[in-house]
């Protein structure tokens, strides 16, 4: 084969020339280039490029985020162009903040960091009780302490870039009590409703007219039957791979001598101490200082929680006597926890260093260590056992399930036997998920696939489709109902209802107009209209919304007159009397600091847009 290589090379230099040169022509240098790397760019900012790859990996973080909040949720209405064009513009704006974090030489010190993580209760669930950030759950999170440094570290930075501009944005008084004027402003009205459902009786629709109704193109979708069918459809998910398994006696006493930590009450131990500072060059000092009062200890053992309420400069726990309460492995710094579960109870340690200072350390008390016995256990460490495999063999199974029901298109009964699986069946099922739905039938990729051409003619299986984390469904229809229009016998009363609906509201309407027009001609005191009331934005005082905004949009000279035309609902006629002034709810007050972050809002939006300009950014549109 390689002589055969060897012999015809100049014959397979030609080919690959013939294969190579195309692709220049039709693409380019650089449309080749791209296609050689595998990129894409979608987004400049200054010389920085944003590749697909790079809008793909952060949209699928996202989308991963979402549905750790969200198990249930619909993949595919997360993954469409709007979403991604989403992502995009966060990835530009982040670049865009970082650049001009750049150019200013903003940056954010140790010290700053410290503070935020320290202080910030969003932080919380992140601190040790001695101030520090607990690894372990960081690690949960596939991050270290030294990255999610540098994460809070560049966050606080690049918020230097955008929050002097808002914070420092100025609403002033006069425009700001204008607009706030206006949009509170409360006026007395006075008004009357003519209600459709007052003039139902006048109406007695001919057969002529329910005909015409019925058989006008416009009201056709008022008459149809919905698109329905009858399905069965079979569900793999964790759960019935845990049903599945069968697990011995042998592995289950394995796990639990190999996991006996998580069935033994951890051991905490309670501890005072006494803490001098050491600040940088005092060390030796604090040190002897410490010294002095381990020396006394010896000599007063009895004195521990005196001493340390007069010399401890730990804030926390002087005033206790030193006393730090309960606390398990994993709590304190490792010198200290070092020391105290090196001791015994009643014992006083020598002097141990940490990052804080000097510490004199006496353990007062331990609780916990305790093994509970495997049978109390069993249960627990056989639902463990299970879920564990079930998660390694549910891509297997995932598999098999895949291929069964591709392979066998007629029925799910073989996919169901050979897995233990039960086929479920629903009636009434449609096209698109009611309001509300929940379950595998509510998701619209699988509607999608059930109700496709194919699948309805055929009567086959669709393929495995993942509906959820850890859940396939494959559905097939057994009696499909296309959409049909019901004969008028069936739906008479129907057809009956709207027309006298639609001809009540119409002489409602007129009846109002009618008044209106008279009300306007007399004298004011002859209309038969609702007491005044003052209305505003904030208290509607009853008014439908329509109507609201018909009393608050009447221009002067006041009084104004004022019709309403409310659909099938009537017909309103309205008489604004007099503006009342600001209306005087507390409400008014909170929207004050309201218009005032808005200002700053818009004014760091628009300092965006000029950073934006400056750093000449240009952002392709998603389309797919």
């Amino acid at each position: 084969m390689f002589d055969a290589i060897r012999n015809n090379s100049r014959i397979l230099f030609l080919v690959l020339l013939l294969l190579i040169i195309p692709s220049f022509v039709f693409f380019g240098l650089d449309g080749y280039t791209q296609f050689r790397e595998g990129r894409q760019v979608v987004a400049h900012v200054g010389n920085l490029e944003i590749t697909q790859g790079e809008l793909d990996e952060a949209h699928r973080r996202s989308i991963e985020r979402v549905r750790q909040q969200m198990p249930g949720v619909d993949i595919a209405m997360l993954d469409t162009p709007a979403m991604k064009q989403s992502t995009l513009d966060s990835l530009v704006r982040e670049r865009v903040l970082a650049l001009a974090a750049d150019k200013q030489h903003l940056v954010t010190a140790d010290e700053r960091v410290r503070r935020v993580f320290r202080t910030d209760p969003q932080f919380e669930f992140l601190r040790r009780p001695d101030g520090t950030v607990n690894s372990e759950i960081l690690s949960a999170q596939g991050m270290s302490s030294e990255q999610f440094a540098e994460s809070l570290r560049r966050d606080l930075s690049l918020r230097q870039v955008m929050g002097p501009v808002a914070g420092s944005a100025v609403a002033g008084r006069t425009v700001r009590d204008l607009a706030l004027d206006a949009f509170l402003q409360s006026r007395e009205v006075q008004w009357k409703l003519f209600a459709a459902k007052d003039f139902a009786e006048r109406v007695q629709p001919s057969e002529e007219e329910l005909s015409a109704y019925y058989n006008d193109p416009a009201h056709a979708s008022q008459f149809q039957s919905r698109e329905q069918a009858s399905v069965e459809y079979l569900v793999l998910d964790i759960e019935s791979v845990k049903r599945g398994l069968n697990i011995s006696a042998d592995d289950l006493r394995k796990y639990y001598e190999e996991n006996i930590s998580r069935y033994s009450t951890p051991e905490e131990r309670r501890a005072s101490h006494i803490l001098i500072q050491a600040e940088a060059g005092q060390r030796e000092q604090a040190r002897a200082k410490a010294q002095q009062l381990l020396d006394q200890l010896k000599a007063r053992p009895e004195a521990f929680a005196e001493l340390a309420r007069q010399h401890s400069q730990d804030p926390g726990s002087a005033a206790q006597g030193g006393d730090l309460g309960f606390f398990g492995r994993g709590a304190m710094v490792k010198p200290f926890e070092d020391a105290v579960y090196a001791l015994k109870p009643g014992q006083t340690s020598d002097l141990v260093e940490t990052d804080f200072g000097i510490h004199i350390i006496r353990l007062t008390d331990v609780r916990g260590g305790e093994r509970k016995p495997f049978e109390a256990v069993r249960a627990e460490i056989e639902e463990a056992v299970r879920s564990q495999l079930a998660q390694t063999r549910f891509a297997e199974v995932a598999e098999q399930f895949s291929n069964l029901v591709y392979e066998q298109p007629d029925s799910l009964q073989p996919a169901a036997d050979a897995l233990g699986l039960q086929v479920r069946k629903a009636e009434r099922v449609e096209r698109q998920p009611a309001s509300g739905a929940q379950g595998p039938l509510a998701n619209a990729r699988l509607l999608e696939a059930l109700f496709s051409a194919d699948s309805i003619t055929s009567k086959r299986n669709t393929q495995a489709i993942e509906v959820g984390q850890g859940q396939l469904v494959s559905a097939r229809i057994v009696e499909h109902s296309p959409a049909r229009t019901l004969p008028l016998e069936e739906v008479r009363d129907r057809v009956r209802e709207r027309v006298v609906a639609r001809k009540a509201a119409e002489l409602a309407r007129q009846e109002g107009q009618a008044k209106l027009e008279a009300w306007k001609a007399a004298a004011p005191e002859s209309a038969s209209l609702e007491s005044p009331k003052a209305v505003s934005r904030l208290d509607a005082g009853g008014l439908p919304p329509q109507v609201l905004r018909a009393a608050l949009a009447a221009a002067d000279p006041l009084p104004a007159w004022v019709g309403v035309d409310l659909g099938s609902e009537g017909y309103a006629v309205v008489r604004v009397n007099k503006v009342l002034g600001r209306d005087p709810s507390p409400a008014g007050e909170q929207l004050k600091t309201q218009y005032a972050e808005a200002w700053g809002a818009a004014e760091a939006q628009a300092y965006y847009a000029s950073l934006k300009e400056r750093f000449k950014v240009k952002t392709q549109t998603v389309t797919r």
